[in-house]
């Protein structure tokens, strides 16, 4: 990848599409995803791991493209649920899941397991903390010219807070609580979130390893 390329992206989530073209624009680079390839079918996200996954949209798409491609596969693991939702973190709530059903299914899993919460740790402002929980991601960009990978993970520890807060971010954002920053994730803007983000970390490595 060069500055002045474009970089296709298979993916058809929109906060997604939003956070690489942010990220590539500072590279002077242009972002294309699915939106604008609607004939593609879609890719049958079956594999165990975000690995596995992400390989397997890259391939797909590159190999229907003619041209390298870039995806990702990334979701939320939470100790208190055994690593749930891990790589069904987007179909979490069942067919035809959204962000909001997401949410208040991994709420109600957590009070299922919580006892009560009583000794749950809390924020200052009183919120509790329901689970430790860890934002994954694994990037893959495959290029059918020669049949090659190149891979980088990321990831960003924090907690599960017991009601959202921000404006800002997608998925479950305006659940996590990122330790490190003692802020919200929905509470960062996007150069924030950039910057310490599972996303934003798995990019940089990707982009190191490509010396783009």
């Amino acid at each position: 990848m060069r500055r002045g390329e474009t970089v296709v992206v298979a993916t058809k989530n929109a906060g997604k599409v939003r956070e690489f073209a942010h990220a590539f624009g500072k590279l002077g680079m242009e972002v294309v995803s699915m939106f604008d390839y609607p004939d593609l079918p879609d890719v049958v996200e079956d594999g165990v791991t975000f690995a596995e996954n992400a390989r397997k949209k890259a391939r797909e798409v590159a190999e229907a493209l003619g041209m390298p491609v870039l995806a990702d596969d990334s979701g939320l693991e939470v100790a208190a649920l055994g690593g749930d939702p891990g790589v069904y973190s987007a179909r979490y709530s069942g067919e035809g899941a959204t962000d909001a059903r997401n949410n208040e299914k991994l709420l109600r899993e957590l009070a299922r397991v919580s006892n009560g919460g009583e000794s749950a740790e809390r924020l200052s402002d009183g919120t509790k903390l329901l689970s430790e929980a860890r934002f994954v991601c694994t990037l893959a960009l495959y290029d059918p010219a020669t049949g090659t990978f190149t891979e980088s993970e990321g990831y960003v520890s924090g907690s599960i807070m017991e009601s959202p807060r921000g404006e800002s971010g997608f998925g479950y954002d305006p659940l996590f609580w990122v330790n490190s920053e003692s802020k919200g994730m929905a509470e960062m803007t996007k150069e924030e979130k950039q910057a310490i983000g599972h996303r934003g970390r798995a990019l940089a490595d990707l982009l190191q390893k490509l010396e783009v």
